[in-house]
């Protein structure tokens, strides 16, 4: 049996499992799962890949798109330039586990907002910095769109405080993008320290998770009549992609 998989910590709310399941079903795909192993920490990855002969690919995702690179064989140009690995590919050398890293997630942010930019959108406000961060900021360089990370914990010359967010830099920054896990399923009633009150019509609101379908980011982007997207688009563009890579051969058929 062909073996994939999604590593990460919690996993309570991935839909990623039945997105793969329903992939195989109705395409039939033979010979082949998905299966969701939970871990919060992955120090042993390599053994445990080296365990599971079958296993020909892994999503990665929060919190190891980072620490994952560590562990990896080889690394695609982007996902090094991204610093954020969130698909590997598993092959055999000499009867070893080879792990190739890549990063996906920026193949699915950039064709799940580029539908929904408009001509105002020229500077974005990316809400944390971790991997997912990381990927949006690659894509917004290359969409020539401005950006600034706003965090807790400001280390570089792109970091803001959430403190330090007024009208000003709203009215300017109408783009904004949350990569943190706030409002993420089961911890529905949170939301990231932004004014909202200072939010438009001319605002796009865009926030990775996608469980629940309208986070309280999203809502309250919604009430002052900003554009709200959430990331369930980009969780299947990024798998498809992400599948791409593990089988080549779908690569005849598919426009990834």
């Amino acid at each position: 049996m062909r073996t994939f998989g999604i590593i990460g910590f919690p996993l309570s709310h991935s839909f990623s499992k039945k997105y793969f399941d329903d992939k195989f079903l109705g395409e039939n795909i033979p010979n082949s799962e998905f299966r969701i192993f939970e871990m919060e920490n992955i120090l042993g990855i390599r053994d445990f890949i080296a365990k599971h002969p079958n296993l020909l690919g892994l999503s990665i995702t929060i919190p190891h798109k980072e620490i994952i690179l560590n562990y990896l064989d080889e690394i695609d140009k982007d996902a090094k330039n991204i610093g954020a690995v969130n698909c590997i590919k598993i092959s055999r050398k000499n009867n070893k586990p080879y792990l190739s890293g890549f990063n996906t997630d920026t193949f699915g942010f950039e064709n799940s907002l580029k539908p929904i930019l408009k001509p105002h959108h020229k500077k974005a406000l990316i809400l944390g910095t971790g991997g997912a961060a990381k990927a949006v900021a690659f894509t917004l360089d290359k969409l020539s769109i401005e950006y600034l990370f706003v965090t807790r914990k400001p280390t570089g010359c792109k970091h803001i405080r959430y403190s330090i967010l007024h009208q000003g830099i709203l009215d300017e920054h109408t783009l904004i993008i949350n990569t943190t896990p706030l409002g993420m399923f089961p911890d529905i009633d949170s939301a990231p320290d932004i004014p909202y009150q200072f939010l438009s019509e001319k605002h796009l609101l865009f926030d990775l998770t996608y469980n629940p379908v309208e986070s309280l980011f999203l809502k309250k982007g919604k009430e002052k009549g900003a554009t709200i997207k959430n990331g369930l688009e980009m969780l299947h563009l990024q798998a498809d992609r992400a599948y791409g890579i593990w089988d080549p051969s779908v690569l005849r058929t598919s426009p990834l």
